[in-house]
């Protein structure tokens, strides 16, 4: 079967079928500079949302215990993994040890000025920083971008343009918005970087993503390949029996 009859395949299945979230959209062209990023909540949400790994849908993952609220689009980068590569750039800059990834797809906050009225979208998004989150003995990297095009946002470059004010908004939900009263918090921020290390973790999270998936496409490719010489082969058989 020819490239282009396989390219003509997935054109079909892109039409008749929903592509999952995390491995059917693509992050982009333009990748590190500016990403896909899927938006599962935003800040009028009063319960957290986020992608089933399964079926691609969103469910509810629990409710906003306290007065959180997310102050800006919340979503990650579709075709990112945060494992290896990603947790020792968290050690190198950290000086800590025994730091893993989350296993999740990387963690994007997106900022706009205009009202966003529900999730489950996808837009483009420019990172200019990051917070360096730890979780629990895990990296749990929180990107900060702008929304591409943003009439306001659009003139910040990097993180370092924010006002304090929304800086530590941004800080204060990831630090509680899991918290109970009483536990002791299981959640730090040890740095907040700017642009080139917000690529960099984002170019990291594309390599831990390949090297744990692979190139779907291409291994879904193969399979349909496998299937149409079994069906072939299987007609030929039948033939030999006439």
């Amino acid at each position: 079967m020819s490239q282009q009859a396989f390219q003509k395949i997935w054109k079909m299945i892109g039409l008749r079928y929903k592509s999952h979230p995390w491995h059917g959209i693509p992050i982009g062209p333009k990748s590190p500079t500016v990403v896909s990023s899927f938006i599962e909540v935003i800040p009028s949400d009063t319960v957290k949302y986020e992608v089933d790994k399964l079926t691609g849908y969103l469910k509810i993952d629990r409710p906003q215990k306290f007065s959180n609220i997310v102050p800006a689009l919340y979503g990650f980068v579709p075709q990112t993994y945060c494992h290896d590569r990603v947790a020792d750039y968290c050690m190198e800059k950290t000086g800590r040890e025994d730091i893993v990834g989350d296993q999740d797809p990387l963690d994007i906050c997106v900022l706009t000025e205009r009202e966003v009225t529900h999730g489950n979208i996808i837009v483009s998004a420019r990172p200019i920083g990051g917070l360096r989150m730890i979780d629990g003995g895990e990296a749990d990297d929180k990107i900060v971008a702008v929304l591409e095009n943003d009439e306001v946002y659009s003139d910040w470059e990097d993180i370092s343009d924010l006002p304090e004010s929304l800086i530590n908004r941004l800080q204060h939900y990831f630090l509680t918005y899991k918290q109970l009263p009483g536990e002791t918090p299981k959640c730090e921020i040890t740095h907040m970087y700017g642009k080139e290390e917000a690529q960099e973790v984002i170019l990291r999270s594309q390599e831990d993503y390949h090297s744990h998936y692979g190139d779907l496409e291409e291994a879904l490719s193969l399979t349909l390949l496998e299937a149409f010489n079994f069906s072939q082969r299987q007609q030929d058989l039948l033939k030999g029996l006439d």
